[in-house]
């Protein structure tokens, strides 16, 4: 890793990236860890957002960082079941999916997954689909009856994921899984929180399409505990969707990650700049 010359920094590293002394530090500060990014399928719907994190993706690899993906497909999913005219309600912001709404779950989550790993070889990164037809890593039981076939990850394949990094290839993993072969839908955080904790990584990275976490006066918080951040959902200045994602991050780092960010995806190079500077990109949630 620190055999990157810097020359080859020059060639690997954006114009508009974070600035290269930064890198240098940290790419030391990672070489020997793994890094797991969820991507949220409502930032991947701008095409533009998702060519830039294929490319940040790309320059990941190039400088030897070890990560794996988790892609999640919401907007998709909802696409398809509108063509098919099926309603779905949600129960505290989960799909119930029925029999027939799985078959276009998993068919549609397993296209998105195969379109990022084309995008990636297409830049000349190597990846490999991860999904409940090929290389399946995620064993689940069910969440509730009243969801149906939605999971939740009970073990995790370690052994595939580390063969492929090994290869220096990246994981792209759907949030999908398999109980006695029977495909489940999966909370795109969960299965990310579980395969970081199973991988016990240095870190998680949710990315998303808000800034991050704000607090009372909207302004976003850099770096927060744990124990801060259960102090602003007892007090209500996190509230709705965000709870379920500040419950994968305690969940994450009370069971061996080191730290979460919740990065907002939308900028360019957010992810580089999260790892590679001083300032960071979102914010960062530490024990």
């Amino acid at each position: 890793m620190s055999s990157l010359k810097e020359e080859d920094l020059k060639n690997i590293l954006p114009e508009n990236g974070p600035p290269k002394e930064e890198v240098y530090k940290y790419i030391e500060k990672y070489k020997n860890d793994l890094i797991v990014i969820k991507y949220g399928g409502n930032v991947f719907i701008d095409r533009n957002i998702f060519n830039n994190f294929i490319e940040d993706i790309t320059i990941l690899n190039k400088l030897g960082i070890s990560i794996v993906v988790v892609h999640g497909g919401g907007p998709r999913i909802k696409r398809e079941l509108d063509k098919s005219n099926i309603q779905t309600k949600f129960i505290k912001g989960l799909r119930v999916t029925d029999g027939k709404v799985i078959n276009i779950v998993e068919r549609v989550l397993i296209d998105f997954n195969k379109d990022i790993v084309a995008s990636l070889k297409k830049k000349g990164t190597e990846a490999i689909s991860i999904n409940t037809k090929e290389n399946n890593i995620i064993e689940v039981i069910p969440e509730s009856e009243e969801l149906g076939f939605v999971g939740k990850p009970k073990k995790i394949n370690n052994d595939i994921l580390l063969s492929v990094i090994k290869e220096k290839k990246i994981p792209i993993v759907s949030p999908l899984g398999l109980q006695k072969n029977q495909p489940f839908n999966i909370n795109g955080d969960w299965a990310a929180g579980a395969i970081a904790k199973s991988l016990k990584c240095r870190r998680l990275l949710l990315m998303t399409n808000v800034e991050g976490v704000l607090d009372k006066n909207k302004k976003l918080i850099e770096e927060i505990s744990s124990s801060e951040i259960l102090e602003m959902v007892k007090n209500e200045t996190i509230t709705g969707g965000m709870i379920p994602k500040i419950n994968t991050c305690l969940d994450a780092i009370n069971n061996g990650v080191t730290a979460v960010g919740i990065i907002d995806a939308r900028p360019k190079h957010s992810i580089l700049f999260e790892l590679f500077s001083d300032k960071g990109s979102g914010t960062l949630i530490r024990k």
